[in-house]
């Protein structure tokens, strides 16, 4: 079975580096807010040319922190997405917002602008980018629509680690970019972890307060914070992962390339290639199909997992049945949700797997 992520297939040379950062973590005896995680927020602060990095719990906590951190909460307005994980729209009723949802571009499946500009009012404070699938679009059209209604740009940058655009790392286009660092992610822990990244010292340093119980110094609290901190053991084997993101990304950018030039099933549809080399990083590698269903069937009876990311989308979900959205629908983003399906794209895919499945899916009738 081709899987879509193969951990026991990866490098030895990383597992023993893991077990060796695992070892220096258990003999220092600290466990908890120490030197492998300030280690490792200047390490993923310099690799995404951010001013600062503060680790937290989960990407899903660190777009709540990012949002408490900018005061963005009851009676405050945040469009978003309805194709992306549920814990993106979440972490805005934690924060005690609301969040209005826009539509796609069926292209891309990212947030469409045309769709976010019918969304803005009074209320409106942020538009929360997905960087959906690991790729960055049109960042500069979001820049100006945000500095044009005065709110604030943020980046759910969950899969989209060391994605950049005219050489900007994703997370650096707006007041925040948060990631997660889930174990299927291209920077992945051996557990949940997250970070919100930025260039605004203050915001940091508020973030850094509130992760841990709203503490500026040890007993004194003078904001409620959360209990959300990237532990040291999970530092120290993302640190040790680090090295090998950018030979891993180059990696799935090389499946990606072959799967565009040799999928032409008419009955399969791709979505679009990258406007810029560097902007998709193949968290996920999607394609669509009306026969999506059938489609997963007879690659799995075939030898080739495959996974459906999202087949319900936000406002479909129970707790969402009376969220805001665009006035003009989200009938892109309901379409998308029926035909969109997952193959695999990881690095320790050899060429005669990618091979493979481009004949499978070309052969599908």
């Amino acid at each position: 079975m081709i899987s879509m992520n193969d951990f026991k297939a990866e490098p030895e040379t990383l597992r023993l580096a893991e077990l060796a950062a695992m070892e220096r973590v258990l003999r220092s005896g600290w466990y908890v807010l120490g030197k492998e995680l300030q280690a490792f927020e200047l390490a993923w602060a310099r690799t995404c040319g951010a001013g600062h990095a503060v680790g937290v719990g989960n990407g899903m906590d660190a777009i709540e922190i990012g949002l408490r951190a900018l005061d963005i909460g009851p009676g405050d307005e945040v469009i978003t997405t309805p194709m992306t994980a549920f814990a993106t729209v979440l972490a805005i009723i934690r924060a005690g917002a609301t969040p209005v949802l826009a539509d796609i571009d069926p292209r891309t499946a990212l947030l469409d602008p045309v769709s976010v500009e019918r969304c803005v009012g009074s209320k409106t404070r942020a538009v929360l980018l997905v960087h959906l699938y690991g790729q960055l679009q049109q960042m500069e059209k979001w820049t100006a629509l945000c500095e044009r209604h005065g709110i604030a740009l943020l980046e759910d940058c969950a899969q989209a680690h060391l994605a950049q655009w005219n050489g900007v790392t994703a997370g650096c286009f707006g007041s925040f970019g948060a990631y997660s660092f889930y174990p299927t992610k291209n920077l992945g822990a051996l557990g949940d972890g997250g970070a919100l990244i930025s260039n605004d010292e203050v915001l940091a340093q508020r973030t850094a307060v509130l992760r841990n119980y709203g503490q500026s110094v040890r007993y004194h609290h003078p904001v409620p914070g959360l209990n959300s901190r990237l532990d040291e053991l999970q530092a120290a084997l993302l640190m040790t992962r680090l090295e090998w993101l950018e030979e891993f990304t180059e990696r799935r950018r090389q499946i990606a390339r072959v799967y565009h030039l040799n999928i032409v099933n008419p009955a399969v549809q791709l979505l679009s290639v990258p406007d810029q080399a560097r902007s998709h990083v193949y968290h996920l590698f999607v394609i669509l199909s009306k026969e999506r269903d059938r489609l997963g069937q007879y690659l799995d009876k075939n030898g080739v997992q495959t996974f459906v990311h999202y087949p319900v989308p936000v406002h479909r979900q129970l707790p969402s049945k009376d969220i805001s959205r665009d006035p003009a629908g989200l009938a892109y983003a309901e379409r998308h949700a029926t035909q969109c399906i997952s193959i695999p794209c990881h690095p320790q895919m050899n060429d005669a797997d990618v091979a493979k499945i481009i004949d499978l899916i070309n052969a599908f009738k």
